[in-house]
């Protein structure tokens, strides 16, 4: 019904329009008594635990960051069958991001352009609406800096979502690999990369039980950068990487005029392979120890599985459940 029916029409609003609908509709829907064990009942999974980083995750496919930004519906999502949410890209101040339309659909290549430039409520904000988040839901937060502070004073950003979260999200990812804040793909050079880590870490040990703190990496980094990401998650003692964000790279793609040619970061299909190979080379340099979530194109349990084979222990969707829906998780699962 989704492919038949709900995504043409969908498909027809600008992109960021009907994301905000389709929350609208969402938080209605499960406002009516019982929806929330029927929609569990009709997008029921074959679940396989996957117990890592301290924590059992009830499957291993979670819903990637971006999508919920704020929180808003991590309860109602989950009862789509994600193994696991994560929350944000999260700042410490409430900021726009960048001016619309900021999200184009590539519907031959089956992907997605987007310079939303962490657009969220701020880091208090999500915070609230994570007090009474039950303990069943395994939420991840995504965290950031605003777009104003500069590098040199990132590690505040940091340390402030850090401190507010600590005792409401399952685990902390630190995301320095956005294209759509300006410099701040600068922070994944390996002195400033490292700094951050080690103070973020440095601040985790101090607290009775440590979270599970992890690294979303960009696509685009050479072999010798990514040799360098492995260097720094030893050094530090960081539980592990996600691999990976979007990509600025354009080449072989089906769709022609403007929207290819958007400034953003491209997901989906045509990010499928290179996220693969990352995670491949990572998972050689790594060893078998730290965490490696795999992201990029994951659309059906083939997706899946490569990935899942490469290397990964945990896989996230975001464009695939765009174009595929809500019954996405329910089949890969089934495939595996």
């Amino acid at each position: 019904m989704y492919k038949a029916l709900l995504r043409p029409l969908l498909f027809r609003m600008d992109p960021e329009t009907a994301h905000h609908l389709v929350f609208s509709l969402l938080g209605l829907l499960f406002r009516i008594p019982g929806m929330r064990v029927f929609v569990s009942w009709m997008y029921r999974v074959k679940n396989s635990p996957v117990k890592k980083m301290g924590l059992t995750f009830p499957n291993p496919i979670g819903l990637a960051a971006g999508f919920d930004k704020d929180g808003l519906l991590y309860r109602e999502l989950s009862a789509f069958g994600f193994g696991f949410i994560e929350a944000g890209t999260v700042t410490p101040r409430p900021q726009p991001g960048n001016p619309r339309p900021r999200m184009f659909r590539l519907p031959a290549d089956q992907g997605l352009i987007n310079r939303m430039g962490f657009n969220n409520a701020g880091v208090e904000a999500l915070a609230e609406r994570l007090k009474h988040k039950p303990k069943s839901i395994i939420v991840g937060g995504n965290i950031g800096k605003n777009k104003d502070t500069p590098n040199d004073r990132a590690v505040e950003d940091y340390l402030q979502c850090f401190d507010i979260l600590f005792p409401l999200v399952d685990y902390f990812v630190v995301n320095v690999s956005s294209p759509n804040t300006p410099g701040l793909r600068e922070l994944q050079d390996k002195g400033p990369l490292l700094q951050l880590l080690s103070t973020l870490m440095e601040a985790n040990r101090t607290r009775l039980q440590p979270k599970p703190v992890l690294l979303k990496i960009a696509p685009d980094l050479s072999d010798e950068q990514l040799t360098e990401i492995i260097e720094i998650v030893q050094s530090t003692g960081l539980d592990g990487v996600i691999a990976t964000n979007t990509t600025v790279a354009r080449e072989g793609l089906k769709t022609s005029g403007n929207a290819a040619r958007e400034v953003g970061g491209l997901s989906g299909k045509p990010l499928t392979g290179r996220s693969t190979e990352v995670i491949r080379f990572l998972r050689k340099g790594l060893g078998a120890g730290p965490v490696i979530i795999g992201v990029g194109g994951v659309f059906d349990a083939k997706d899946a599985r490569e990935k899942l084979s490469a290397g990964a222990d945990l896989l996230q969707v975001y464009t695939g459940f765009i174009y595929e829906g809500p019954g996405i998780i329910g089949k890969i699962m089934s495939g595996l």
